[in-house]
């Protein structure tokens, strides 16, 4: 934070610390070995006075540091026996070591507490540590789409939906969090320079470091090799061969975003076709990337010479 000390918000950083360490009030209260109840003053804003050893022992127990000293462009301005005029007090969870004429450590931000604007009904916030996020449907909520009644109309719902819910399982709030990251971090993009045919088209989806976490191949057609000079010699269409990603990423939104690409792909060279076959999550995804069911002739078909009976020595 790059707040002076009368404007620090104490409480904020205190939860968003908390949130970064998962931890629950109790759980960083016991940790600091400050009591609870003075942890939930200074997070509602309650407490007016907070002593700063107090202070310093919850920032440190919750993984982030307190940083008191000139700004970093004054510091560089001053010898080492002239005191600047102002101080930040700073709350982070990464200091960095000091340098130079440099007089405050780096820091870097503790990202706020994003449902810090949810309220319960009795106007209360959701634990910081959590994951809570609004209710607008029984899908957005874990104890109606499991039972089913879901798909009911809403004047038969059995219970009155709540304005907001959370994850208690930190096992699922940390896989939830990851899932986040990965949205965020995956890059899309098509691959040109790996000595493939330019009728063969290939996206991937990687991360920053080079991990691969999905792929896409699809090929060029051209209609006549089908139906002869009935069609526009002109004409293009793509063939999709396969999206897969890898299992830990799948539902994250990775396979749509390859097929997405595809079609932006397909606009930029003026392909207006393309054509699929798919089965079980595959239907659904490019149902919902816009393709259609055809009702025409496509079949599942498999080999499995492993069934057939063993042919014997041919004769002449």
């Amino acid at each position: 934070m790059a707040e002076t000390a009368d404007r620090v918000d104490l409480g904020g950083s205190l939860r968003a610390l908390r949130r970064r360490a998962d931890l629950s009030q109790r759980e960083l209260a016991d940790l600091a070995g400050v009591p609870q109840a003075t942890l939930a003053r200074i997070e509602s804003g309650r407490s007016g006075d907070v002593r700063f050893r107090t202070m310093e022992r919850l920032v440190r127990a919750a993984g982030g540091r307190v940083a008191i000293g000139t700004p970093r462009a004054q510091a560089s301005d001053h010898t080492s026996d002239h005191v600047g005029d102002g101080t930040d007090a700073q709350a982070s969870d990464h200091t960095g070591d000091l340098t130079g004429d440099d007089r405050v450590p780096e820091v870097v931000p503790v990202p706020r507490v994003p449902h810090d604007g949810l309220r319960d009904e009795a106007g209360r916030r959701y634990p910081a540590h959590l994951d809570a996020w609004a209710v607008h449907g029984p899908r957005d909520w874990p104890g109606a789409w499991w039972a089913g009644w879901w798909k009911l109309p809403p004047q038969h719902w059995p219970r009155r939906l709540p304005a907001a819910t959370y994850e208690l399982s930190r096992e699922r709030r940390d896989h939830r969090r990851w899932g986040t990251r990965i949205r965020r971090e995956v890059v899309v993009r098509r691959v040109t320079d790996d000595g493939l045919p330019d009728t063969c088209w290939r996206f991937v989806a990687e991360l920053p470091d080079g991990r691969l976490l999905g792929e896409l191949r699809a090929h060029e057609r051209n209609p006549r090799l089908l139906y002869g000079d009935l069609i526009d010699a002109g004409e293009r269409e793509i063939v999709l061969d396969g999206v897969l990603v890898a299992g830990p990423c799948r539902l994250l939104g990775i396979g749509r975003r390859l097929v997405e690409a595809l079609t932006v792909e397909m606009e930029r060279a003026g392909i207006r076709v393309a054509h699929a076959v798919a089965d079980h999550g595959g239907v659904d995804l490019l149902l919902a990337c816009g393709y259609r069911i055809e009702g025409r002739g496509h079949y599942a078909m498999r080999l499995d010479r492993a069934s057939q009976p063993c042919a014997g020595p041919a004769t002449a």
